[in-house]
């Protein structure tokens, strides 16, 4: 009898450990492999719908040019550092980028740093990808520049391979600013179109709306595009235009990323 039920327990416990090694085959079958080219975030304001492979460590990089109300503004090196952690889980940094006035009577200095999760979801892995990201802006930032008090975020980067090269991506954010006395909340909506040639440049355009409870929304049309020298390795740009007055004026932007894989 003893040795039934340790046969038993054996094939059970067996049956268990095959059901397991397939989910998490069927995972790993969805996420980003170290095989595929590199995806970042940037140029565009929209975020990969997708993480970074498991054990890989990817930087992204870029200088903006700026001009508001009058006042031209140079900012740097607007870097995020993106860590994958585990299968469809990725840690990412956004590093202290320094802005200096150029011209006009802004404020010089650094911004917050900004430290999340990612969460690859892809409920249909390569057709429709979702992923939701959670954060927060700590206040280690010039006031004048990242205003003040700890600033947390729900992110909710999405995209749709369309076919042919075309794909529609967006992006909802909400941010909370419990120091701001008039907006305790702000909500960014974005849409984008890119096309894709040859899997190593693509284009696209862009529409980013930020709105606040009071002050009315800022509008802005981006348009870019990008080219992969390696697998691994991207060069990218873009150009934003203010759609209202509560929108910057221009935004001029050019950016280096680079993935090194199979750290563990």
């Amino acid at each position: 009898m003893a040795r039934l039920v340790a046969r038993r327990a054996l094939r059970f416990a067996a049956l268990v450990a095959a059901s397991v090694l397939c989910i998490d085959s069927a995972v790993a079958a969805e996420c980003t492999q170290p095989n595929t080219p590199i995806e970042t975030d940037r140029p565009d304001v929209t975020n990969s719908s997708v993480v970074v492979p498991q054990g890989s460590w990817q930087s992204e990089n870029g200088v903006n040019l700026s001009r508001r109300n009058g006042d031209v503004t140079f900012d740097g090196t607007e870097s995020r550092v993106r860590f994958g952690a585990a299968l469809c889980l990725e840690i990412l940094l956004d590093v202290p980028s320094y802005f200096a006035a150029v011209r006009g009577q802004r404020g010089s200095g650094f911004s917050d740093a900004a430290p999340a999760l990612k969460w690859q979801i892809s409920p249909v892995s390569g057709t429709f990808d979702l992923a939701a990201t959670v954060g927060a802006a700590l206040p280690t930032g010039t006031t004048a520049v990242a205003g003040r008090g700890v600033r947390p975020y729900l992110q909710w980067p999405w995209s749709w391979d369309l076919g042919g090269g075309w794909s529609l991506a967006g992006m909802l954010t909400n941010t909370f600013t419990p120091a701001d006395a008039h907006n305790k909340i702000l909500s960014e909506t974005t849409f984008l179109f890119e096309r894709a040639f040859a899997e190593r440049a693509f284009i696209f355009i862009e529409y980013v709306g930020d709105y606040r409870v009071h002050g009315g929304p800022a509008l802005l049309l981006n348009v870019g595009g990008g080219y992969r020298i390696t697998p691994v390795q991207q060069i990218d740009f873009h150009v934003g235009i203010g759609l209202n007055d509560n929108a910057p004026t221009y935004v001029l932007g050019v950016g280096y990323s680079v993935r090194v894989d199979n750290l563990f």
